[in-house]
């Protein structure tokens, strides 16, 4: 059966182009997965997609854009595989593998219609759990997770993290051979370790997230192509595990905290902090969607998760006008069930927080104070700001501003030290005043 296409003639080479990007960026999953599931090397598979992909750039400005593109990808890619096989002398065994209808490539025209099939879903997962595997490390993992699920080029990775473009790509090829050399099977796992496994997907999938939503250094408040890389690949995961709660908590959280990113950032680049921001600008289509995400994690079996607390927490902030009207003691509740859950210091540092609007600053620094000297948070730039805070509200401006100036030191992202260093001369003139 022959390809429909648009003409070539009607648009530029340059929008082909753009076209071709905007394909891959959508297909490219779904791509590699299909043909992971082929040659089982995950390495192999994204060697074979970026073959279809050249062939897309040399083919389609010239015959056009193909009325099916990623079927017309996964066929280039299958071709691509019988080459390789031919050549390491594997034809007869993988052709078993590829199916009868690519026996005799020569002799039968490519049928593009069925070129994809109904395994599509459960390629993307089983990427998804391959690219997340115990066996790699977390940066491993975050590193293979964006270049195969985000089709994210090792340079904008290595950008987004501020590392090296080469120390990416050698962590993107040791995870590759690592996989292979191991014979990580291309499956989803089950029983027990599928729980386990999946809990390491999301939080892979929430550290890029996160890195996008405050970013860890650098000039740059927020990344937000990292945040909507991180809600892709959520939202591809909750389709494809549709009855895990934990799924749809960690969307719900992403959606309600992306719903903010206008509002946290002001026109020149400034953070702006949750308080003072303008609340009509939080995006309502985001905050909607993460409260229906919300709502069908609550209603499925089993107590909530960590995802879900915190998203139940994101949506006291959301469904607050102003944030006087925000239900603190329902935070302060949320935040003490996540506490038993998952018991961290930053976990309490936030209920700290809560318990000060609650029950007032004086209440909520104790609980600060008796943190300090827990070794896992004497780097954590956050603890004496959030000190410095309740001082100042307690009317201690000059320890206000040392605790400022402290967490300033420590954090290695330049706008948030500008806004430290910016509340500690606030606080120097108010001594001064």
């Amino acid at each position: 059966m022959s390809s429909v296409v648009v003409a070539a003639t009607e648009t530029s080479r340059s929008a082909i182009n753009r076209a071709i990007d905007a394909v891959w960026k959508i297909e490219s999953p779904k791509l590699i997965a299909g043909l992971t599931r082929i040659v089982r090397d995950v390495g192999l598979a994204e060697d074979l997609a970026q073959d279809a992909l050249v062939a897309a750039l040399e083919q389609w400005p010239i015959s056009g854009i193909p009325q099916n593109p990623a079927a017309w990808l996964m066929t280039i890619g299958k071709h691509r595989a019988i080459d390789h096989f031919r050549r390491n002398s594997l034809l007869d065994r993988k052709h078993q593998e590829l199916g009868r209808e690519f026996e005799i490539r020569e002799m039968t025209p490519p049928d593009f219609d069925s070129a994809l099939d109904d395994s599509v879903g459960d390629d993307l997962l089983k990427l998804i759990f391959i690219s997340c595997h115990p066996v790699l490390s977390i940066e491993a993992q975050l590193a293979l997770t964006l270049r195969l699920l985000g089709g994210l080029t090792t340079d904008e990775i290595a950008r987004a993290f501020l590392v090296p473009e080469s120390t990416i790509g050698q962590r993107i090829v040791r995870a590759k051979r690592t996989l292979a050399e191991q014979h990580i099977p291309f499956e989803i796992p089950r029983g027990p370790e599928l729980t386990t496994r999946i809990s390491a997907v999301l939080n892979v999938i929430y550290l890029i997230f996160n890195e996008g939503y405050s970013a860890t250094a650098g000039d740059d408040w927020m990344r937000p192509a990292l945040c909507e890389e991180a809600l892709r690949l959520g939202r591809i995961l909750a389709e494809l595990a549709p009855q895990n709660s934990e799924v749809h908590g960690l969307i719900a959280l992403m959606e309600i905290q992306a719903s903010r990113a206008r509002a946290r950032v002001s026109p020149t680049g400034e953070p702006i902090l949750l308080f003072d921001q303008n609340r009509a600008q939080w995006d309502q289509l985001l905050i909607h969607r993460g409260l229906a995400a919300l709502e069908r994690a609550q209603g499925l079996d089993g107590a909530p998760g960590q995802y879900a607390l915190q998203a139940a927490i994101a949506a006291c902030h959301a469904r607050a006008r102003t944030p006087d009207e925000t239900d603190w003691p329902r935070i302060v509740e949320l935040y003490g069930t996540l506490a038993q859950l998952t018991p961290s210091p930053i976990v309490e540092l936030n209920r700290a927080v809560a318990i000060s609007m609650a029950h007032g600053p004086q209440a909520g620094l104790d609980l600060v104070d008796d943190l300090a000297t827990d070794p896992a948070l004497d780097s954590y730039h956050l603890l004496p700001a959030v000190r410095g805070d309740l001082l100042v509200k307690l009317g201690r401006a000059v320890e206000a501003r040392a605790e400022f100036a402290r967490a300033a030191s420590q954090t290695r992202n330049t706008r948030e030290r500008e806004l430290l260093l910016e509340r500690a001369r606030s606080c120097w003139l108010s001594e001064n005043a």
